[in-house]
């Protein structure tokens, strides 16, 4: 989007399956890395020298690359923005989920709980080195002195941040956009779909929950794979569920081909999502989202009129909420429009555009003494 609008843009990135050659005698090594990596300070440091960019937009600095690059932002007089793809600031899994359940135990607080209950990788020790960079981080005041502006990608994660301890005033709502446009759906739909991850998180277990109450009319497509998809699909066949399909994992072009072509999309996750882009990829090609009433998605989906909102973890809410809209196609089709005009009024790349200039103009005005030149890192 950035270079279709004339900015050159210099990506740098360091690949987390570094992380996987590192053997066991070498993991204090890795633990130290994760909390500063000085190569990458280091590698980060010449090319903020080399290119003298206007500003450095950070997504993800964990494992391999580390905080110690806004040190070298923040030597080099380069203002940061810094987007928040997840909640890894506040939680060491980064979700916010532990036990099939919401946990908040370290929001805003120690983060000694996700150490006890080994929230990252399951592990005690990798949750220690997780729980040691965040927390040197936070007394050296890393993300509120050397990151002029957050993006937060729905105001219900803004909201999180703020009570995890971030700045009010330097988070901005940004949210994910689509593109290119696949195009608005020509058909009221064929079939309900479930696109995502075959795990806890995503509760495919409560589709499939809600299903066996519905009657074997309603067809179900599912996209998605996991070590867990043959079981499911066991399952599936064992209590007669001859009406819903396992696709497994598909492209983006024929992720998208099968919203196109559903009567509607079932979200049923039971964790903060911080914004699930398959929700504004549905609405693009106007296909309303059935999803829990819960977190980013409540927000993002609006009951009754872009979808319908269930109780979380509620099989029995699911299935009636799925029989009203597969029964009453015609109301369907007017919330799917009404997604469509929604994705055309917020997550187009033509919208979002201007929502990151005027962040990254705010970060930039924020240190006037910088100097300007046309390259975006």
């Amino acid at each position: 989007m950035l270079e279709n609008a004339g900015h050159e843009v210099i990506a740098y990135q360091r690949s987390n399956w570094d992380a996987e050659a590192y053997h066991w005698i070498r993991l204090l090594g890795l633990a130290k890395r994760t909390v500063w990596a000085s190569d990458s300070r280091r590698d980060f440091a010449d090319l903020l020298r080399r290119e003298k960019p206007d500003l450095v937009h950070v997504h993800n600095t964990f494992v391999m690359i580390s905080p110690s690059i806004y040190s070298a932002c923040y030597q080099a007089k380069v203002p940061v923005v810094q987007t928040l793809h997840n909640y890894r600031l506040l939680c060491l899994a980064a979700n916010f989920f532990r036990d099939g359940k919401v946990c908040e135990k370290c929001l805003g607080g120690s983060l000694r709980p996700g150490i006890t209950h080994a929230c990252y990788r399951r592990s005690y020790s990798a949750s220690a080195v997780v729980a040691a960079m965040l927390t040197s981080h936070r007394l050296r005041h890393t993300w509120d002195r050397e990151v002029a502006c957050f993006i937060a990608l729905s105001e219900f994660a803004r909201n999180k941040f703020v009570e995890g301890g971030l700045p009010r005033e330097k988070i901005f709502v940004k949210p994910n956009f689509v593109s290119p446009d696949p195009g608005a759906r020509t058909t009221p739909g064929d079939y309900a779909l479930f696109v995502g991850r075959l795990s806890p998180r995503k509760r495919i277990d409560t589709v499939l929950a809600a299903w066996k109450r519905l009657p074997r009319s309603i067809p179900l497509h599912i996209v998605g794979d996991s070590s867990a998809r043959e079981q499911l699909q066991a399952e599936a066949l064992r209590e007669g569920l001859t009406n819903v399909e396992f696709k497994g994992r598909l492209s983006r072009e024929q992720t998208l081909a099968a919203i196109n072509r559903a009567r509607f999309l079932v979200f049923a996750s039971e964790w903060y999502e911080n914004f699930p882009v398959t929700i504004a990829e549905s609405f693009a090609c106007s296909t309303p989202v059935i999803c829990s009433r819960l977190g980013a998605m409540e927000e993002i989906v609006s009951d009754g009129r872009t979808g319908l909102h269930f109780t979380p973890a509620d099989s029995e809410d699911l299935a009636a909420k799925v029989e009203w809209a597969w029964t009453h196609p015609e109301q369907m089709l007017g919330m799917g429009a009404q997604a469509r005009s929604e994705y055309e009024s917020k997550y187009t790349a033509e919208k979002n555009y201007p929502l990151l200039m005027e962040i990254y103009n705010r970060a930039r005005q924020g240190q006037p003494k910088w100097e300007s030149n046309s390259r975006t890192s």
